[in-house]
C-alpha cells in the first residue's frame, strides 16, 4: 500500500496560553503554555494520526526551536523527514481571554529558506515518490523559495502517479495549479485570487471552481467556506454542504483537520460525498477544542454520522 507525505514549508511550534481579559500595557498573568508542532501539513499529520491513519512529515528544521519541534513530533509518534536549515525555525504564539472567549493570534514570518535548502527538499521528494499514493502540500510558503517550487513537486507526482493535494495561497498556489494538481482546497478570498471571479454565492463558487477545473488542471476543488461548510466540484458534479453547528473555541487547524479527513476518506475508497463528508466533520470537530488543540476522534465520528444522513 502507497504512503501518504505530507509537505510543510513553513513549520512552526505553537505556543498557546489564556488569561483572565487582555488589558493594554498592564502585566498579564498567563496559564502555563501549551507546546503543539504546527504548520500545515505537520497538522495534516497529527490530524491523520488521530483518525488510526499514518503519514510521512516531511519539513525544514533549524536550530534549537526545530529540534524542539522534532520532538514534539516524536511524542505524537508522526513519522518525520527532517530537512536540517540554517535559519531557526518559527514559534507563534496564541493567547485566549477567558472574560470574552476572543482568541489573539500571533504568527511569525517564517523564516528564509535557502536554495540549498529548498533543493534538498526538492530531492527528498524525488526519492520517495515511487512509495507515495498521495503528497499533500499544505500552509504558507517562505521566504526565498521559488515561485514555481510546488509546480516542480507536481511534475514529480505527475511522474510517479501520485495524486497531490494543494491547500496554499499567492502565487505558489498559482503556479501549481498550471502544472496539474489532484485536489484544490482554497478558501473563498484565495479562489477569488486565483481566478479573479467574485464568489460569494453558490453559483459563484461553482463557476470559479470550473474555470479551474475546465482547463483541466484539477480534478476536484473543495472550496472551504467557514461556518457555512464547503462547496465541492468537479467537471460534472457541484455541491453545497453545510456545517453542522456547534460550539466553537477556537478555529486553529480547522482547515488543515479538513484537508486530513478527506485525504482519510480517500485512502479508505470513500466516494466523493462522504470524502468532503469526513473533512467537515473534521474540521468541525477541530473549532470545538481550545487553542491550538485538534479534534477528538469520538466528535468527528459523531459529526460524521450526523452529515451523511443528509446525504440526499
Amino acid at each position: 500500500m502507497k504512503q501518504i507525505l505530507t509537505l510543510t514549508l513553513s513549520p512552526t511550534i505553537d505556543k498557546s496560553t489564556s488569561v483572565d481579559k487582555i488589558i493594554a500595557e498592564q502585566k498579564l498573568d498567563c496559564d502555563l503554555p501549551k507546546f503543539e508542532p504546527g504548520g500545515g501539513g505537520i497538522n495534516v499529520s497529527r490530524a491523520l494520526k488521530r483518525l488510526g491513519v499514518d503519514s510521512i512529515a516531511l519539513f525544514p528544521s533549524g536550530g534549537l526551536t526545530g529540534k524542539r519541534l522534532q520532538a514534539l513530533l516524536d511524542e505524537e509518534n508522526i513519522t518525520q523527514h527532517a530537512i536540517l536549515t540554517k535559519n531557526l525555525t518559527r514559534e507563534n504564539f496564541i493567547v485566549v481571554s477567558r472574560a470574552t472567549n476572543e482568541q489573539f493570534r500571533f504568527g511569525m514570518p517564517a523564516p528564509e529558506l535557502l536554495p540549498k535548502e529548498e533543493a534538498k527538499v526538492l530531492k527528498v521528494i524525488k526519492e520517495l515518490a515511487h512509495k507515495i499514493g498521495y503528497i499533500v502540500a499544505s500552509g504558507s510558503i517562505p521566504q526565498g523559495m521559488s515561485d514555481d517550487f510546488l509546480a516542480k513537486v507536481a511534475r514529480i507526482a505527475h511522474k510517479e502517479e501520485a495524486r497531490l493535494i494543494v491547500d496554499t495561497s499567492g502565487e505558489a498556489l498559482k503556479h501549481a495549479v498550471d502544472e496539474g494538481v489532484y485536489l484544490l482546497k482554497p478558501n473563498q478570498s484565495e479562489l477569488r485570487r486565483l481566478t479573479g471571479l467574485e464568489v460569494e454565492s453558490n453559483d459563484e463558487v461553482e463557476a470559479a471552481a470550473h474555470q479551474i477545473i475546465d482547463r483541466g488542471k484539477c480534478e476536484v476543488v473543495v472550496v472551504s467556506m467557514g461556518p457555512h461548510g464547503a462547496h465541492t466540484v468537479t467537471k460534472d458534479f457541484s455541491e453545497h454542504v453545510s456545517a453542522p453547528s456547534v460550539k466553537k473555541r477556537s478555529t486553529v487547524g480547522a482547515g488543515d483537520s479538513m484537508v486530513a479527513g478527506m485525504v482519510y476518506g480517500c485512502t479508505k475508497g470513500f466516494d466523493l460525498q462522504h470524502i468532503v463528508r469526513m473533512g467537515i466533520a473534521c474540521g468541525t470537530a477541530a473549532t470545538m477544542n481550545p487553542g491550538t488543540e485538534l479534534f477528538k476522534k469520538d466528535d468527528v465520528d459523531r459529526l460524521y454520522e450526523w452529515l451523511v444522513k443528509k446525504i440526499k
